[in-house]
């Protein structure tokens, strides 16, 4: 009789042949856009070896690149660099230096 260990995945991200996380969403979505876009093609009257490579060729850059993005910035690299985009890289301030000065004295005063 066979024995199943039950949950053992709990806790853990997604993870499939080294695709992790949001690289497996974007492997998978971008595969079914290539197989959407050679279709179109194929029923728009363009010849079948013009499908063909430019299928394969496109599905095999989607796949080398997700597999780089994956093994650059990790699991939740890709969310860490989309924050660190938007955060300001300095902050801007119009205030004249006099009324920093002025302020500073009251609360020194305090």
């Amino acid at each position: 009789m066979n024995t199943y260990h039950i949950n053992k995945g709990i806790g853990r991200t997604v993870e499939f042949k080294g695709l992790k996380a949001q690289y497996l969403f974007i492997f998978s979505g971008g595969l079914l856009a290539v197989l959407i876009c050679v279709m179109i093609m194929y029923m728009a009257g363009i010849s079948t070896y013009l499908c063909l490579i430019l299928g394969g060729s496109s599905s095999g850059i989607l796949i080398w690149q997700t597999f780089r993005l994956n093994g650059k910035y990790g699991e939740h690299g890709l969310m860490k660099l989309g924050a660190r985009k938007k955060h300001p890289k300095y902050i801007i301030s119009r205030k004249c230096i006099y009324r920093y000065l002025k302020t500073n004295r009251k609360s020194a005063d305090v």
